[in-house]
């Protein structure tokens, strides 16, 4: 609240006006506007930047985890990141595709309705001369609608990239997506009101030597069950509570029923390829290891134990006789 003036300033404050001691038009120019917020009643936004910012994050892990899948499934260089997560209209999403195009429509059970991941047509041609055994790197000099076989092996590659999507979601709801079908037509992709609005996610993905754009569109009549879940302080005080110890005893009993291969190596010969070539059954090899000597024993690809061969049961066995420690290697 402002100052409150006596009479007598009143007063003073008439006199210097009526002499033009003060300009009435500066004291105008004074007064502090009010900053107005526009609003689109046409448009209006469904998605909070709290939101927003946890789906970038559920985002950047299944880009981190779909790296590691691709680069080995393709055997080469993929590199994808997030580039931008916003809140857009469908009709928007659907008009900035090109035809043709690689649209997958992904059922995301539990929540309603579908979401749609869309592919540039060069990532897809990469995608898809790799897994027939191909560079991946060659210039398109003309975009071409794509076959049933190429559907049929994007269909397959994409599949593959579904299921790693459950895991970023877990700590919202447990996701269990499924791919319907691949359209190749915008047209066709219109699941819900060009209206409503969307969260759209884009990534940047490099495959080898080619570089494209991949987007990611979740509709807000998907996401509306869970948006009271979609908040940072619930992700991140989900995350703090850490491993409870079911989840410990869990884990906890499934290494410890997983099964590694262990090999006993009696010794090892040195022959040169004529050697080789000359074996007959019958011929004896001079190992390395002396009849009193320890074997090593081999767990995986790593030498853990030191042991004697011998016989229990009528089988063949190993005696453990030393441990090897990391610090002793």
């Amino acid at each position: 609240m402002g100052d409150i003036l006596s009479q007598t300033e009143i007063d003073d404050l008439l006199a210097q006006l009526n002499a033009g001691e003060i300009n009435a038009s500066e004291l105008k120019s004074n007064k502090i506007e009010k900053k107005v917020k526009v609003h689109d009643f046409k448009r209006p936004s469904k998605f909070a930047k709290d939101h927003l910012r946890t789906l970038q994050i559920i985002q950047e892990n299944y880009a981190r985890l779909i790296t590691n899948f691709l680069s080995g499934y393709l055997r080469t260089l993929v590199q994808i990141d997030v580039t931008s997560m916003e809140a857009v209209q469908f009709s928007e999403f659907t008009n900035s595709i090109a035809n043709p195009a690689v649209l997958a429509i992904i059922n995301f059970n539990p929540l309603p309705g579908n979401v749609i991941m869309d592919l540039s047509p060069s990532l897809a041609y990469a995608l898809i001369e790799r897994m027939l055994g191909g560079k991946g790197g060659g210039k398109i000099d003309k975009i071409r609608s794509f076959t049933e076989i190429e559907i049929a092996i994007l269909m397959r590659i994409l599949s593959q990239m579904l299921t790693y999507m459950r895991e970023p979601w877990e700590n919202v709801v447990d996701v269990k997506p499924t791919l319907n079908a691949i359209e190749t037509n915008a047209q066709f992709v219109q699941i819900i009101n060009p209206t409503e609005m969307v969260a759209l996610a884009t990534f940047h993905v490099k495959v080898g030597e080619v570089e494209g754009l991949m987007n990611l569109c979740l509709p807000h009549t998907v996401l509306e069950p869970v948006m009271d879940k979609l908040s940072t302080k619930i992700w991140f005080s989900m995350i703090e509570k850490g491993i409870d110890e079911e989840t410990k005893s869990s884990l906890e009993k499934k290494v410890a029923e997983t099964e590694v291969p262990i090999i006993a190596v009696l010794g090892k010969a040195t022959l040169t390829v004529s050697e080789f070539l000359e074996l007959q059954a019958g011929d004896v090899l001079q190992l390395d290891t002396s009849v009193d000597g320890d074997v090593q024993v081999m767990v995986g690809s790593l030498h853990k134990f030191n042991g004697k061969p011998g016989v229990k049961n009528k089988k063949a066995a190993i005696k453990v006789t030393e441990v090897i420690r990391r610090e002793d290697e």
